[in-house]
């Protein structure tokens, strides 16, 4: 949640630095409720006063034979009071927490000013676009010549916009989610295997509520929600707890099928792995101190680049500018891919720093010692989206007669198998 305390301090600058998203907040409306809030609680803190005032006069004139009625008259009307504005104050407060829910984090100073995607910043690029002496074909033209994708029997089971694998379709699949692991590991990540339906409360800790309420899919009747990251188990491990400091940072990483509506996708992102509704994803997680995060972004961003490096994929870095930033935010880098059909970078990984945004929602915190709590930083990445590394590898590694070579660093998942045919 967004830090109550940046507002009430330094409103200016906390509106301003909001401003760099490109849109108006309102904040206007925080300085009304806060103001409201305070000046409720005010008036029961002096009528408190003055009850527990009147009750310590109370056995003093009681001892000297003085009538008490009055005092006693005035204590039950100020009780009466008191109980009358709490539900005020409980409303003001709702109000105060649901405005607070909805506000985006701050960018971080080295995020880029800009309203779109348009002005990201291109930080570095590895490895040359792949070029053919051939005209390349998109992976889902590919994919379906070769009997490895069966998008017609995924729609007969499903509906539109899903997949199903088949044969070494389903091995590539599975091998590259064993790649990324190992790779993971290898770099000091926990590997975890968590639930991938999560209730309100852990979705809310995450931002994913309300901000992305329409792109989930939510059970019926049920507080509960497909996944649409391993982001949101993996923070929500934490939850409402105090950690100790000299244990930080925390590295995470786990495979899960990622459900999304994808209800604004349109165009060539509707065909292939791009854009589907159900997709499989390894994501790295990590809980680290204020002083270090973003050290520990940079070091998630290279664990995530060395996956595409492994494959010999081109990609390049993009640091995402404040318009373009995600709800839960402070800095973002994308992972962009080459694919040979589009002729651009598609985004394969954001990897980004949450600072304390989600760490104030789920009550994610650290001690050293005696030391007061103090909230900790969150951050993740997808290291990688699985399905569309699956299609970059097949567009970069199409060859004229329309098989595919297999990447030297899968060769060893995939039994020695060296191309799909």
């Amino acid at each position: 949640m967004f830090d109550i305390k940046l507002l009430r301090e330094n409103f200016s600058e906390t509106n301003a630095a909001l401003a760099k998203r490109g849109k108006d907040f309102k904040l206007e409306q925080f300085e009304g409720l806060d103001c409201r809030r305070r000046e409720l609680l005010g008036e029961i803190e002096q009528m408190k006063a003055r009850q527990n005032a009147a009750s310590k006069q109370v056995p003093a004139m009681k001892k000297a034979g003085e009538d008490t009625s009055a005092v006693m008259a005035e204590m039950k009307e100020l009780a009466e009071k008191i109980k009358a504005a709490e539900p005020a104050v409980r409303e003001v407060e709702a109000e105060l927490e649901n405005f607070l829910m909805k506000i985006p984090n701050i960018p971080h100073e080295s995020v880029p000013a800009g309203r779109d995607e348009t002005a990201n910043v291109e930080i570095r690029k590895w490895g040359e676009p792949t070029k053919f002496d051939f005209e390349p074909k998109p992976h889902w033209d590919l994919g379906e010549a070769l009997g490895i994708f069966d998008p017609a029997t995924a729609a007969k089971i499903t509906g539109t916009r899903f997949m199903l694998f088949r044969g070494a379709g389903a091995r590539l699949e599975r091998a590259l989610i064993n790649l990324m692991l190992d790779l993971h590991a290898k770099a000091g990540y926990v590997e975890i295997m968590p639930p991938v339906i999560a209730h309100e409360r852990s979705m809310i800790g995450t931002g994913q509520l309300p901000d992305k309420k329409e792109d989930m899919y939510k059970i019926e009747d049920l507080d509960y929600y497909l996944i649409p990251t391993a982001e949101v188990p993996l923070t929500n491990m934490h939850r409402e707890e105090i950690l100790d400091g000299a244990a930080l940072p925390i590295y995470y990483a786990a495979y899960t099928p990622s459900f999304r509506k994808e209800a604004g996708a349109a165009g060539r992102d509707t065909r292939g792995l791009i854009r589907t509704h159900q997709f499989d994803k390894v994501e790295i997680f990590k809980v680290a101190r204020p002083e270090n995060s973003y050290d520990e972004l940079e070091k998630l961003t290279a664990n995530a680049e060395k996956i595409l490096q492994a494959l010999n994929l081109p990609y390049r870095v993009v640091n995402l500018c404040a318009g373009d930033l995600g709800f839960a935010n402070s800095k973002t880098y994308d992972l962009e891919v080459w694919m040979p059909s589009y002729n651009r970078y598609v985004e394969i990984s954001s990897c980004s720093n949450y600072e304390t945004f989600q760490a104030r929602r789920a009550g994610i915190r650290f001690k050293d010692g005696k030391d007061r709590p103090e909230f900790a930083h969150t951050l993740n990445g997808s290291a990688l989206a699985v399905g569309r590394t699956t299609a970059a590898i097949m567009e970069n590694f199409q060859q004229s007669d329309g098989s595919i070579k297999i990447p030297d660093a899968l060769v060893p998942y995939l039994g020695g198998m060296t191309e799909i045919r």
